[in-house]
C-alpha cells in the first residue's frame, strides 16, 4: 500500500519542524561548548587583567582567529620577573571597570 504523498504545504511545515529543533539543537551545543571554555577561564589568573581587559582580549584574539592570536602572543617578550605576581604592570589595568563617559 502506497503512503499518500504530501502537499508542498505539509512538507514545508515539517522542514520548518527540523530546522526549529536543528537550530535549538546548534544553540544547545554551542552553550555547551561555551560552558566547557569558561570552566578553563577558573584555572587562570584573570584576576590580573580588569573585566574589560579580558573581554577586549578574548574579542580581539576571536576576532582575528585563535591561530593568529596566539602566534602573535607569543612573540611577545615575557612579562619582567622583577614584577610581583597579581601587582598590575600598567597603570590602566588598577581603574575601575565600567562604561567610559563623559563628565563634560
Amino acid at each position: 500500500m502506497d503512503m499518500p504523498r504530501k502537499t508542498d504545504r505539509e512538507r514545508l511545515a515539517d522542514l520548518e519542524a527540523r530546522q526549529r529543533m536543528m537550530a535549538e539543537e546548534v544553540e544547545k551545543t554551542r552553550r555547551a561548548l561555551r560552558g566547557k571554555y569558561a570552566e578553563i577561564v577558573i584555572d587562570l589568573p584573570v584576576e590580573d587583567f580588569t573585566q574589560r581587559e579580558f573581554r577586549d582580549l578574548l574579542a580581539a584574539a576571536i576576532r582575528c582567529g585563535g591561530a593568529v592570536a596566539v602566534t602573535a602572543l607569543r612573540a611577545l617578550p615575557e612579562a619582567s620577573t622583577s614584577s610581583q605576581p597579581g601587582v598590575p604592570t600598567n597603570a590602566k589595568s588598577s581603574r575601575r571597570d565600567g562604561p567610559a563617559t563623559s563628565m563634560a
